[in-house]
């Protein structure tokens, strides 16, 4: 990534951020707004047609940074879902303001949601660059193509790693330490992987994934399943169980 290239992308997210939620993160004078959303979508579209460029792929700029700029609404309202989620799945949380500001879950869920609604509109480059800014940031890895629902919430964070062909359903909570990776993948007759292929995990609603657990390969993780900390996950787990360490016994 080139200086330029840094600075607009941090940039773009501090716009989205600053238009997702005004009452944090605006100056809050008066007009900011149209202003803001003016500036985003110039400054959007000017990243992303260097992004089509550098690729040299084809690509209507304007209309991607204008529907995004659209969009904007229909985001705050899942990450108002994410925040309530977060906030009331922690005892810790005072505030809903202590959330929006402080928590580092939900600046990598806002990243990668703004970096999600790029990469639906075949944006390359940029949206990847918005979620490492974000990794580099709070320690969580989510790539921009997992698909994940509604109310999401992740405690504490440091270390999550959620793969490009992961999908998560509504209502799920990690905490720290979480890996949803590839167990293995095809390689072609050149030994390289075979790109593209479902290889991350399913995690149904209302999951909860405790700390460091590793869940590998596509796998699903059924409906109101809960996986123990420190747990090795390679193969299906059904709905409603409990997958736990075995107790330690001490003589």
């Amino acid at each position: 990534m080139n200086a330029h290239l840094d600075k607009n992308v941090q940039s773009i997210v501090n716009r989205c951020r600053a238009l997702l939620f005004p009452d944090f993160f605006a100056a809050g004078r008066e007009g900011w707004q149209e202003s803001c959303r003016q500036s985003l979508k110039i400054e959007l579209a000017e990243t992303v047609s260097h992004c089509f460029r550098s690729l040299d792929r084809s690509g209507d700029a304007d209309v991607i940074a204008s529907d995004f700029v659209a969009a904007l609404p229909s985001l705050r309202a899942k990450l108002d879902m994410d925040v309530r989620a977060t906030y009331n799945g922690d005892p810790a949380a005072e505030t809903v303001a202590e959330v929006i500001l402080c928590y580092p879950g939900i600046r990598a869920i806002s990243s990668y949601r703004i970096a999600h609604l790029l990469y639906q509109a075949g944006v390359p480059v940029l949206p990847r660059l918005i979620t490492e800014l974000a990794h580099s940031e709070t320690g969580i890895d989510i790539h921009p193509a997992a698909t994940i629902g509604e109310s999401f919430a992740i405690d504490h964070g440091t270390g999550v790693v959620i793969g490009e062909t992961a999908i998560l359903g509504n209502n799920v909570k990690l905490y720290q330490g979480v890996t949803f990776g590839a167990k293995s993948f095809p390689l072609d007759a050149d030994g390289n992987p075979v790109k593209g292929i479902p290889r991350h995990p399913v995690l149904e609603d209302n999951v909860i994934v405790y700390s460091n657990a590793t869940i590998l390969g596509r796998i699903t993780i059924g409906h109101d399943a809960v996986i123990g900390g420190n747990i090795w996950v390679t193969e299906d787990v059904p709905a409603g169980s409990r997958v736990v360490q075995s107790p330690k016994k001490y003589f």
